[in-house]
């Protein structure tokens, strides 16, 4: 994990999430050239995220809490992103 986008979506997924796990992958050089490239590098992710708040917790839920925690950052500064969230033991 590289670049202030992604160190920023550590940041606030750490703290709204308290993640047990967190993988964060910057696949932008994946889709230089292609819509929603802005030159920065930092365009496209996946997001690999375990926490307890999502036990029991429906898969379209556990990705609106990551994009709550996330604010203006998908949409409005990432053109792309994969969420891959779980409940430890999962």
């Amino acid at each position: 994990m590289t670049g202030p986008i992604a160190q920023e979506i550590a940041q606030r997924l750490t703290a709204a999430l308290a993640p047990t796990q967190l993988e964060i992958v910057n696949d932008s050089a994946h889709h230089a050239g292609h819509m929603g490239d802005d030159g920065t590098g930092e365009s496209h992710f996946t997001i690999h995220i375990e926490s307890a708040q999502f036990t029991g917790v429906s898969r379209l839920q556990r990705q609106r809490m990551v994009n709550t925690a996330l604010g203006d950052i998908p949409g409005e500064r990432v053109h792309a992103l994969a969420i891959k969230a779980r409940a430890p033991g999962e």
